[in-house]
């Protein structure tokens, strides 16, 4: 195997395990994540925008507003200005004293009418670049890996409290360029996916002070196996089921909270003793057995759901602070840690920062940051902003 060939095995490694924890053992010396469900292309699957990244990695069930068309395409009808739009920057892996590696995110929104909206977001991913050599170290060039996805929306107020919506996205992995190895020729993997979501809110009482439930679900990413070679081999994409509730209270007129969880389970089989056997399943075979076989049957299943969430605490719909909490099995992964966040809002702009504090020490993911700026326009002056409806008590 030539220099190339062990590129592409470690970038598409460093893909794959982008968010996962370094390896452990149990006392028996057997991996914690002897199971772990990898896929390709998990940039698809990695927060982008602060204030969701402050709350846990939640944001199914959050308010309408620009990150829906990421979280639930479900939430984009409930925006409550005809446009706007956000930029979000995260570097990535700091934790391993990696410098060039990041990850944007833009998205944009259109209200036509106050029953439907439409937006669009586009994802990069850029995993730096490495200097490529052959096996006798003569230079060939330089690889900059890189990752990208865009994807159209449309949702739809379906009645008072319930809205609907759907994503078509197109993505483009390219990590290695064209290289040759002893599996074959690699070439980027290009594909489309679907996004599906549903968003349910009402307004409530709660003491005697207005309240807000929310509850969202979310199909993400939903599409078929993907392939860097020219051989038989296909990989999985992130396919993943999210699903969660958001409670808002109104604690008097400058003071709401907001409580939010997310529960998300990836629709890709559990790896299990026999190496080949999960690339044999066809992408939507391999979706429906992800929801209920696994070698160590119901409790392992339940070992793969991943959960997050957090509180958010707005101050005169201005300034926000935000704090929560993301777990995933130690036989699964083992990514544990705390964010926080803050918010500000000032007429129709708004900044989110969120910062991720690992479990454990030494971790890939320490000291990650996320930066978004958000705006939105023409709204009648009668009518309230997105960024101020997501703090209030008919939003969550």
């Amino acid at each position: 195997m030539n220099k190339n060939a062990f590129y592409l095995g470690a970038f598409v490694a460093l893909s794959m395990q982008a968010g996962k924890s370094l390896a452990q053992t149990d006392a028996t010396g057997k991996p914690l994540d002897y199971r772990v469900i990898t896929t390709a292309v998990p940039f698809l699957g990695i927060t982008p925008d602060a204030r969701s990244a402050g709350l846990g990695d939640a944001g199914v069930s959050l308010s309408g507003d620009q990150n829906a068309i990421y979280w639930n395409p479900g939430r984009l009808a409930r925006v409550n200005k005809s446009m706007g739009g956000s930029v979000s920057i995260s570097p990535w892996l700091r934790g391993l004293g990696v410098n060039d590696v990041y990850l944007g995110f833009l998205s944009g929104y259109y209200k036509p009418n106050a029953q439907s909206a439409i937006g669009l977001g586009f994802t990069y991913f850029n995993l730096g670049s490495i200097q490529m050599t052959d096996q006798a170290g003569q230079n060939l060039g330089t690889l900059n890996p890189n990752e990208f996805a865009i994807c159209p929306t449309y949702s739809r107020v379906l009645s008072k409290n319930l809205s609907l919506g759907v994503g078509i996205k197109y993505f483009h992995s390219n990590l290695t360029g064209s290289v040759s190895s002893v599996s074959g020729q690699s070439r980027p993997a290009n594909s489309v996916a679907v996004d599906l979501g549903m968003y349910y809110n009402k307004d409530i009482s709660i003491g005697g002070n207005p309240a807000n439930f929310a509850f969202g679900l979310a199909f993400s990413n939903i599409g078929p196996k993907i392939s860097y070679t020219d051989d038989n081999r296909r990989d999985f994409i992130p396919s993943t089921l999210r699903l969660g509730p958001a409670l808002t209270l109104e604690l008097d007129a400058y003071n709401k909270v907001t409580f939010v969880t997310d529960i998300a389970k990836t629709l890709v089989p559990t790896p299990d003793s026999v190496p080949s056997s999960a690339s044999d399943k066809g992408w939507i075979e391999g979706m429906a057995e992800s929801l209920y076989k696994a070698p160590d049957g119901f409790k392992e299943k339940m070992q793969e759901l991943m959960i997050g969430g957090g509180v958010e605490y707005w101050y005169d719909n201005q300034f926000a602070v935000r704090g929560g909490y993301f777990h995933e099995s130690a036989n699964k992964g083992n990514r544990k840690y705390f964010t926080a966040g803050i918010g500000i809002r000032y007429q129709t702009f708004g900044l989110d920062f969120a910062y991720l504090l690992p479990v454990q020490s030494n971790h890939p993911l320490a000291e990650t940051l996320r930066f978004s700026l958000l705006f939105d326009m023409n709204l009648a002056k009668s009518e309230e902003s997105i960024t101020e409806k997501a703090s209030g008590p008919g939003a969550q």
